[in-house]
C-alpha cells in the first residue's frame, strides 16, 4: 500500500514504471527516459509557476517584519520599482535549469508490506543495477530516505513531504550505480532525521534485529536494521549528530562517519550546511571501505567540499596491520552523569587496551573540551537547522552548488500546510531556534561557530600526540521504543539522550567509526574510534585490524559483555 495522500505520486510512478520520463510531484521534468540515457535540456520556454507582483498588503506585512514605517504612497512608489527586477523573476521561469544525471532504467517499485518488512525498516523498494563490472558488483545497497534517487518517493520520515519523487539521482547514487552496486531501496529514517531514536518516523519505529522492543538508533534508523538483519550488504547513512554511528552501534554493525566534505552531499535533504556527512554502514570493515572508495571525492556542487578535498585508496590500507599505531583512551567520553553505563564504560576501556595485543600503543589522554562539544553542537544544530532545514526549506541561500528546487518546492509547501504534522522534536527545535534568532539575533550561533575551532584545536592537540582517540561511541544500550502513548518528555528524551560523544565529531568534522565489541544483556555495544580530519584511512586501518584479529577473540573483563 503506498503511503500517500497525494495522487500525483501515482502518476510519477505510472509514468517510470512505462518507460516514459516522469515528473516530479512539483511538475518539473525527468532528466531521464527509462533506457538510461540522459534526456537533453529542454531548450524554449518552461513554467512551473509564475510570480505575481506584490499587493500593497503584502508589501505592508513585509515592512512590518522589518519594522519600515512607509505610507500607502512610499509602498505604491517602491511597488512600481520592482518592475523591473519581477522581469528577471518572469525570466528565470522561462529558463530550463541544469539537473543532476539518472544513467541507470529502474521500476517503480513499491512500499513492501508489513509482513515483508520484519523490522519496519524499507519504506520503498525497487531494484536498481548498476554498471555490469565494477568494485561493488554483486553487492546490494540500501539508501537512507534522505537521498535522491529518481523516480522513487522519497519522504524523509515525515508526512509532509509526502508527494515527493524526486526526478534526480544523488551524486552518491549514480557513483555507487557506476562502481557496480545493485541499489535495492529506500531505507526507513527518522523524521526530518532529527533523532538518535527510530520511533519519530511517520511510517512507525524500525525495530532493532539484536531485540524488536527496543530502538535501532537513528536517523539512520532502516539503514543499521536492513545491515545488521542481512537484507543488504551496505547502506549510505547521514550523519548531524551521530546519525550514522548511533545505528551502528545499537544495531552491531561498522559505520563511518567520514571527513567532512569527503563524501559529496549532493541531492540529499540537509539539516544544516557545517553539520551534514554521508557516510557507509556495513557488516564488514572491507565493505564498509570500498563503498567508501565509491562514493568519496568532489563533486564540484556540493560547498560542503573545499578545494583541498583528499582522496585515498581506503580499501587498499586495510592490511589486518595495525602495527605502531599509537591510540588514546579520552577520559571524558566515560561516566557521562545519569547517561554511561558502567557495563559500556569497562568494555570500551578492555576493548581499546586490546589493541595493545596487535602491536599498538594504548594509553589515556584528556581532552576537557569534548565535555563541551554537546553545548557547542546545540547552538549550531538549533539555531542553524530552523534557518536551513525549516526556514530555508531544506536549502536555504548564500551557497554555490546544486539545489534540488523540486524538494524544496514539495517541502515548503507541506511545511507551511502540515506543519503540526512535524515532530515533537523538529517542534521543539523551530521553537526553540526561532527564539534564539529573535531574541539574540544569532550571536550565539555565530560564537557556537567560532567555538568550534578551539574545539577542533582540542582533539588535534591529542592528536598530535596519538592517532587515534578511543571512546565509547554511545555511553548507553539501546533503549526501549517509547509507547505510542508515551510523554513528550520521553519521546524526546529516547530522541537526543545518547549524542554527547558522537555529536561534537560533526561539529569538527574528524573521521569517526563505530567498531561493535559484543553484547551485553543482549544488545549491542560499540567502540568508537577518531582520527585526524583526512585520516579515514587510518582509521580504517584499526577498525580492519580489529575485525581480523580481536572480533572473534576478545574477551573483556567486565562480566555483562560477550562476543557478539
Amino acid at each position: 500500500m503506498i503511503f500517500t495522500r497525494d495522487p500525483r505520486l501515482i502518476f510519477v510512478l505510472n509514468d517510470y514504471a512505462q518507460g516514459q520520463p516522469g515528473s516530479t510531484a512539483s511538475g518539473a521534468p525527468s532528466p531521464t527516459t527509462m533506457g538510461g540515457q540522459p534526456a537533453s535540456s529542454p531548450q524554449g520556454v518552461s513554467t512551473p509557476m509564475t510570480v505575481k507582483p506584490p499587493t500593497l498588503e503584502q508589501l505592508r506585512d513585509v515592512a512590518a517584519r522589518y519594522r519600515l514605517h512607509l505610507s500607502d504612497a512610499d509602498l505604491a512608489s517602491f511597488r512600481g520599482l520592482m518592475q523591473g527586477s519581477l522581469a528577471s523573476y518572469a525570466r528565470l521561469d522561462q529558463l530550463a535549469e541544469p539537473t543532476l544525471p539518472v544513467k541507470y532504467p529502474r521500476s517503480p517499485g513499491h512500499q513492501p508490506d508489513p509482513e515483508d518488512n520484519r523490522f519496519g525498516a524499507w519504506y520503498w523498494k525497487s531494484t536498481i543495477a548498476g554498471a555490469p563490472e565494477g568494485p561493488l558488483a554483486g553487492k546490494t545497497v540500501a539508501i537512507k530516505d534522505n537521498v535522491c534517487v529518481a523516480g522513487l518517493p522519497m519522504m524523509n520520515g515525515t508526512a509532509v513531504l509526502e508527494g515527493y519523487v524526486p526526478n534526480q539521482d544523488a551524486t552518491i547514487v549514480t557513483r555507487i550505480l557506476d562502481a557496480g552496486g545493485t541499489i535495492l531501496g529506500k531505507a526507513v529514517c527518522e523524521s526530518l532525521c532529527f533523532s538518535g531514536g527510530s520511533h519519530t518516523s511517520d511510517t512507525g519505529p524500525v525495530r532493532n534485529p539484536a531485540n524488536p522492543d527496543c530502538t535501532t538508533g537513528g536517523s539512520s534508523s532502516g539503514c543499521g536494521a536492513l545491515v545488521a538483519a542481512g537484507e543488504v550488504d551496505m547502506a549510505i547513512g547521514g550523519d548531524q549528530g551521530g546519525s550514522v554511528r548511533i545505528p551502528s552501534s545499537w544495531c552491531g554493525i561498522y559505520g563511518l562517519k567520514a571527513t567532512y566534505g569527503l563524501v559529496p552531499y549532493t541531492g540529499a535533504f540537509p539539516i544544516e550546511l557545517t553539520l551534514d556527512h554521508l557516510g557507509p554502514m556495513a557488516r564488514s570493515v572491507s565493505d564498509v571501505a570500498l563503498l567508501l572508495d565509491a562514493i568519496a571525492g568532489p563533486d564540484g556542487l556540493d560547498p560542503r567540499q573545499g578545494p583541498d578535498v583528499r582522496v585515498e585508496p581506503y580499501h587498499a590500507a586495510l592490511s589486518g596491520d595495525a602495527r605502531g599505531l599509537r591510540i588514546g583512551i579520552v577520559a571524558e567520553g566515560f561516566g557521562w552523569p545519569g547517561l554511561s553505563e558502567p557495563d559500556v564504560d569497562e568494555g570500551v576501556r578492555d576493548a581499546a587496551h586490546a589493541f595493545e595485543r596487535l602491536g599498538c600503543e594504548v594509553r589515556d589522554v584528556s581532552v576537557p573540551w569534548h565535555r563541551d562539544g554537546p553545548h557547542v553542537w546545540n547552538a549550531i544544530a538549533i539555531e542553524g537547522a530552523t534557518m536551513l532545514m525549516v526556514a530555508g526549506n531544506s536549502m536555504g541561500t548564500n551557497w554555490k552548488g546544486h539545489y534540488t528546487t523540486g524538494l524544496l518546492e514539495v517541502y515548503a509547501r507541506g511545511r507551511l500546510e502540515e506543519a503540526d504534522e512535524l515532530s515533537e522534536t523538529t517542534k521543539l527545535v523551530v521553537l526553540l531556534g526561532q527564539y534564539m534568532q529573535d531574541s539574540y539575533h544569532g550571536r550565539y550561533y555565530a560564537k557556537a561557530q567560532n567555538l568550534a575551532r578551539s574545539l577542533r584545536a582540542g582533539y588535534n592537540a591529542a592528536l598530535d600526540q596519538v592517532d587515534l582517540l578511543a571512546m565509547p561511541t554511545l555511553p548507553l544500550k539501546a533503549t526501549r521504543i517509547p509507547a505510542p502513548t508515551a510523554s513528550r518528555e520521553e519521546y524526546v528524551a529516547r530522541a537526543l539522550e545518547m549524542i554527547p560523544n558522537t555529536c561534537p565529531f560533526d561539529v569538527t568534522g574528524h573521521p569517526a567509526i563505530n567498531v561493535p565489541i559484543g553484547l551485553s544483556a543482549g544488545l549491542p555495544v560499540g567502540m568508537m574510534l577518531v582520527g585526524r580530519n583526512g585520516s579515514d584511512a587510518t582509521v580504517l586501518r584499526a577498525a580492519d585490524a580489529w575485525q581480523q584479529h580481536l572480533a572473534d577473540t576478545f574477551s573483556p573483563a567486565a562480566p555483562a559483555l560477550a562476543r557478539a
